[in-house]
């Protein structure tokens, strides 16, 4: 899965150019919003990372210290 979504980064990142670093960073945090968000995965049932957090987090809440929700945390950069 990690070759996979460093494929898929790699893929982004060359298909424009940026005119700043900022640019780039915009890129790459909508890309990983996007990533987790909407992208089913295969290993993952079809689901998107969140749908699957969330559906796991309902099955076994005891897994989880805190309850999953849909933005960043404070070291949660790709959310």
């Amino acid at each position: 899965m990690v070759e996979r979504f460093n494929g898929r980064i790699s893929d982004v990142l060359a298909t424009r150019r940026y005119e700043s670093g900022e640019d780039l960073e915009q890129t790459l945090k909508r890309y990983c919003w996007l990533y987790n968000h909407h992208i089913p995965q295969k290993a993952l049932d079809h689901q998107p990372p969140i749908s699957a957090m969330k559906d796991r987090q309902t099955k076994r809440p005891e897994l989880f210290q805190k309850r999953v929700i849909n933005h960043a945390g404070p070291d949660n950069y790709c959310n």
